[in-house]
Parts: C-alpha cells; structure tokens; sequence
C-alpha cells in the first residue's frame, strides 16, 4: 500500500527512510527483523498528558503483534515463505515503524503543540491503527500451516483492530483543555492579564509543574518553529512560547540561572564557521549576504559602509563596481540561518530590513504574553532585595533578550537599560555578568543602540565593566557589547575617541584567555575602519599588542595589522616594522584569510616603509620561496599582493624604491640573492 510522509504532523524529528521503504529480506531474516522491530516499540510508554488513550490502545495492539511474531518464528522454520506473506510483512514493517516514529516523536516534542494538533495526531493514530486491521485480514495465514495457538492469536489481534471506533478518537479531556488554552491566548491578545490561579490549573493538567518542565517546553516549542513552513504557523507557535515564558515566571519564579562558568556565551570569533560564512570586510559571520556586480558576497552593512565611504571597487578583488545594486544572496542565507541553529547560536538579519518588507507577521498574543512577562520580571527587580533573587530575575531578562527583536524591544520599552545599569557595578559575579550580557543581547536590535547610547550611565557601566568587570566573561560580553555598538558609523568614531574604551580593548585583547580576547579583537577591528580612530588605537599600542598575541591569534591580528598600517600613516608603519618576521610567518603557515591579510599588510609597510623596511623583509630565510608559493596556490587576493611584493623585493635588489627612485643603499648580499630569483617569470 502506498504510503506518503504528508500523513505525519509536522513535528520536531522526521520520520526515517525505514519508515516507507519496504526492507530488503524475506523469511525467517524478515520475522526476525520484525520481532525486534515490535519489540522496541511495545517497550515505548504510553503518552501521560495528551493522547493517553490513543497511545495506550495502539501499543497493547503491538505487544500482541510481538507474540504473534515470535510464535511464528518458533513455528515456522522454512527458509521462505510463501509470496503473499512476504508481502505482508514488508508492509507490517513498514506501519511498525511509522508506529514508532509517531510514538517517539509525540515523547520528544512540546506538549503545548501536541495538545493544539491532538485531533490530526488522533487521525494518525487511527489511520495507523486501520492499516494494522488490513494487514491482518489479508494475513494468509492459512497457507501457513501453524498451530492453532497461532491461527487463534491471529484473529485475537484481527477482532481488537476491528473493534476499534469507526472514526479517530478525540479525548474531550484534551479537547476541553485545548479551548482552555486558547481561551488564555485570547485573554493576553485582549491585554487582559490571565488569572493565576486559572494559569496554574491549566499548566498542572499538562503536568508543567516547574521551572525545569518548562525551559524544557520552551526549548521544544522553539525547535518547533524551525519546522512550521508558512509565517501563520510559526506565529502560532512563537504564541506558545510566549505563553510557556509567562506562565514559567509567574507561577514559580524566574529560573536558577547556572554557574557562570558552565554557561559562558560562546563568542562569534570563537565559533570555527566556514570560510563562506565570512564577510571579507568585517570577517564576522554573515548576517544579511548580498552579491556586488563583481560576483562576489559580503554582509550588506559592511559593503553598505564601504560604498558610503566613497569607494567604487570591490574589497576582495579591487575590481571596480560596473554598478553599485547589491543583490540579495537567499540561498546563502538560508544556509547560514541553519548552520546557527545547529550551533545554537542567535541568527538575525537587519530588523529594519525584514520589516519594510513586510515579511514579519505581527503576532499580537506573543507580542502581550512578552510585555506581561518583562512587567512581572520589572516589577520583582525593583522590589526585590536579594541579590540571588535579582539575579534570577535578570538572568530571565537576559534568555528573553536572546530570542528575538520583539522581546528587545519590549524590554528596552519597558525601562529595562537604567534598570541594568544599577547591576553592573554589582559585587555578585553572576549578577554583573548577566545584566551585561542582557544589554548584549539588547544592543542587537537598532534601536537599542541609540537607547544605549543616550541613556545615561549605561554606556560607560559597560565601559567600566571591559575595564574592571569581576571575571573574564563579564569583560568579553562588555567588549562584544562595543563591538555591537561599532556597527554604527557614528558611534564608532565616538567609541574610538573614548582612551578608556581603545585600553580596555586592548588590555582584553593582552591579558584576557582566548574567548574573551576574540570579542576585543572583533571590536578592536571594527573600530579601526576609521581612519580617525586608528590614530588613537596606534597611540595606544594596538601594533604592540598585535605583535605580543599574533602567534595565538593569527588570521584576528592580521586583519586588525592590515587595517592599522592601511589607515594610520607613518607611525603604524614604524610600530609595525618589528612584526614584519611573524607576518612572513603567517605567509609560510597561516590561513587562508591570514595569507591574504599579512600579504597586504606587507605591501603597504614596504610602500610606507622605505628600503629599510624592504630590507628586513628580503632578510626573512626563504622569503622568495614563499611568495612565490603564493603566487601560485593563495586565494586570488593572496596572489595578486604576493606578486605585488616580489616586484617591491625586485626593484629593492635592483637599487630602485617602488617609486622607480635609487635607494641611496641596500644589501649587496640580499641583493644578489633577490635579483637571482628575477630570471623566473611571472605568471600571467
């Protein structure tokens, strides 16, 4: 019989192969394979809350099913069986499985969806339930020639599939507790705070009696929404959880947050993301990916700035733009939006975008069901006096913020910023970490930016907090929150300007362990795609710093050193000249991205440099070598710096700076061993 995978519900697991392809055997090889096939599945419990009966009826059905099985394999010992019972146990194993697929995936998913769908998984359930009847009707197993035992057992399971009802069965005590349900997300649609003592009766019924029970709800409902495939399902979904959240906080608390170090956000640049992901500007994953007219894909905020700053080329190739329309790169995003959500890691394109476009589809219920819950959680801070109380309920604050722009918004709407402001100077470790990680998580949305900019004092309790924070995560979320903030043209020059944030920066960037370096790195690179800015950071001792940590952090710091020696003049140039060593290093060993950054880096200080520059380069052992390795196995960019270099090298050896001018001298020695390599030439 044909099956099709649109007869199951959309649920959080799929359905394996198994479950509609017939198996490959036959015989005593396919009864066994049945037999533990059955097994498994009469060991499944029943569903406790929603669908008990349609659950319990099936599985007594497979647990006769599994001494049939096993009868039949103690009776028959042939080696085959007859045609037209081969062809009935391939389709038996096929409704096992689908069986057991339901069965599992029902245990595993949320139980507020469930109840919502439990009329089309009750159809399921009978439709299994029918197809199991047919299977045994049509059973020859007369031709057989099996005891009686047998022969009576079979028609035990025929008369039980028989007698089930005619149609799927629908349990009026999850019907009433689903217009229940409904009824709560209507009230908070209406903005009428539900009763508690309602609240507390209904989530009971649906055996969500803790805090526990309901983070684990909650994170079933949000992988559910990955699986919705229109915009009105997922609404309804992201409905739920707003519902799930409120009722969580009302009814016992805000969570116990966990030990900071066991929950330590894990920074972008410590994410190992495929080379395709990053923007080749800002070298940061890719939010909203876009093609320019060369081919190439960048985020649309950092080839945004580029083109605004005045630029006509392309980053990467240096090609100029025949125009400057970017389109936009969907199948790109679409993959990097599901490589976020296997990395558990928040994935949002620009806010503004999506919503000019009207893609989003306002969700009234889960938009009240937010503001409700960051009022409760607003009012217990201000009231509370336990600094282990306020941390639980900033710790909510900080999962809330995490999830998506509406939650921000409310949050900031709410009065939320000067609020987490009095925590970040908190002696309480935990504390201060989750309240400046919630203005993170906040900085995300746009508008926040300007609300964290403006409002006073929570800008520099961030500063302080890079400064002098109590633990290493605390100081890595304050500089990922600069970092965040640095999006913006504007209030990046104004950070770059402040002395106690380019230090912070960099003491993070000197003394912090390898996460929290990465998040000063990142805001430190960003920050130097000001010209303005670079100054400061150079007067600072960004290019020492660089030259202290470049071993542990090669592809970061060469990015930042290519920047710093492009855009800070003379003085980056002399700084630099004692890390010319470690970036032919990185030529001979590092990444791919790095290649590309020192190979620039290189050329510039070269060109800035003078022939004394020039000079400590040709003195690197093995020099030529390497770039000429370049020139043949690095990325575009890469050969087109490394050829640029051997011509610098060249015209050095020949007395002739890249101007065409005499040097006034150079190493007769390096010289010679440099003009050697002239008589290769240069591919085309």
């Amino acid at each position: 019989m044909p099956v099709s995978p649109d007869a199951f519900p959309s649920r959080k697991r799929r359905p394996s192969a198994a479950a509609f392809v017939s198996p490959n055997l036959s015989g005593r090889r396919l009864l066994q394979s049945l037999l533990l096939l059955s097994q498994e599945t009469s060991a499944l419990r029943p569903l406790k809350t929603i669908l008990n009966r349609n659950s319990s009826s099936i599985l007594r059905k497979i647990k006769l099913i599994y001494v049939l099985l096993d009868e039949l394999l103690r009776e028959y010992s042939d080696s085959s069986f007859p045609a037209s019972a081969d062809l009935c146990l391939e389709e038996l194993y096929i409704v096992l499985h689908r069986i057991k697929t339901l069965l599992e995936d029902c245990h595993s998913g949320s139980t507020l969806w469930l109840l919502m769908h439990h009329d089309s998984v009750s159809h399921t359930f009978h439709q299994l339930t029918n197809e199991l009847s047919t299977l045994l009707d049509i059973f020859p197993v007369h031709d057989l020639n099996v005891s009686q035992d047998v022969d009576e057992l079979v028609g035990l399971i025929r008369k039980q599939c028989n007698s089930a009802e005619q149609q799927a069965f629908v349990e009026p005590r999850d019907q009433d507790l689903k217009r229940q349900v409904l009824g709560l997300l209507n009230r908070i649609k209406r903005e009428i705070v539900p009763d508690h003592s309602k609240l507390a009766e209904i989530f009971n019924k649906l055996e969500l009696c803790d805090s526990a029970s309901f983070n684990q709800e909650i994170q079933s409902l949000e992988d559910e929404v990955q699986n919705q495939g229109d915009e009105n399902s997922k609404a309804d979904v992201i409905a739920l959880i707003g519902l799930a959240r409120y009722a969580k906080c009302v009814l016992h608390g805000a969570s116990t947050p966990r030990s900071s170090s066991s929950r330590r956000r894990r920074s972008m640049g410590e994410l190992t993301f495929p080379a395709d992901f990053r923007c080749p500007i800002s070298l940061d994953l890719i939010r909203d990916p876009v093609v320019v007219s060369t081919g190439q894909t960048y985020d649309r905020n950092s080839i945004n700035q580029w083109l605004e700053s005045g630029h006509n080329t392309c980053p990467k190739t240096g090609q100029t733009l025949s125009h400057t329309d970017l389109i936009p790169n969907n199948a790109l995003k679409s993959l990097i939006a599901m490589w976020c959500l296997q990395q558990r890691i928040p994935f949002e394109a620009t806010e503004v975008n999506d919503k000019s476009k009207g893609v989003k589809i306002p969700n009234k219920a889960a938009l009240e069901a937010t503001r409700m819950t960051v009022s409760f959680l607003m009012n217990k801070l201000t009231v509370s006096q336990s600094a282990e109380m306020i941390n639980r309920m900033v710790h909510e604050l900080r999962a809330l913020a995490k999830t998506d722009s509406d939650n921000r918004a409310c949050i900031a709407e709410a009065g939320g910023l000067p609020l987490l402001v009095k925590f970040l100077g908190s002696d309480h470790p935990n504390l201060q970490v989750n309240a400046v990680t919630t203005i993170l998580n906040l900085s995300i949305l746009e508008a926040n930016k300007v609300l964290i900019m403006e409002t006073d004092g929570v800008l520099n309790g961030v500063i302080e907090v890079l400064r002098s924070g109590a633990t290493w995560e605390a100081k890595g979320n304050a500089a990922a929150t600069i970092f965040s903030l640095t999006g913006v043209h504007a209030y990046r020059r104004k950070l770059g300007r402040k002395t106690r944030v380019v230090k912070g920066l960099i003491d993070l960037a000197k003394a912090g362990p390898t996460s929290s370096k990465k998040d000063a790195l990142v805001a430190i690179l960003n920050l130097a795609g000001d010209r303005e800015v670079v100054g400061k950071l150079v007067e600072e001792g960004v290019v020492e710093m660089v030259g202290e940590i470049i071993d542990g952090l090669p592809e970061e710091v060469a990015a930042i050193l290519e920047l710093v020696v492009k855009k800070g003049g003379l003085a980056a140039v002399v700084a630099a000249y004692r890390v010319i060593g470690k970036l032919g290093k990185i030529l001979r060993e590092g990444s791919d991205m790095a290649q590309e950054s020192a190979a620039a880096t290189l050329v510039n200080i070269c060109r800035k440099g003078g022939s004394d520059v020039v000079a400590e380069l040709a003195g690197i052992t093995g020099i030529e070598r390497i770039v000429w390795e370049l020139m043949g196995m690095g990325t575009g960019r890469c050969r087109r710096k490394a050829a640029t270099l051997l011509r610098i090298l060249r015209r050095w050896a020949a007395g002739v700076d890249h101007n065409g001018i005499a040097t006034a001298a150079y190493s007769s020695s390096r010289s010679t061993n440099i003009a050697n390599s002239t008589t290769i030439m240069l591919p085309s």
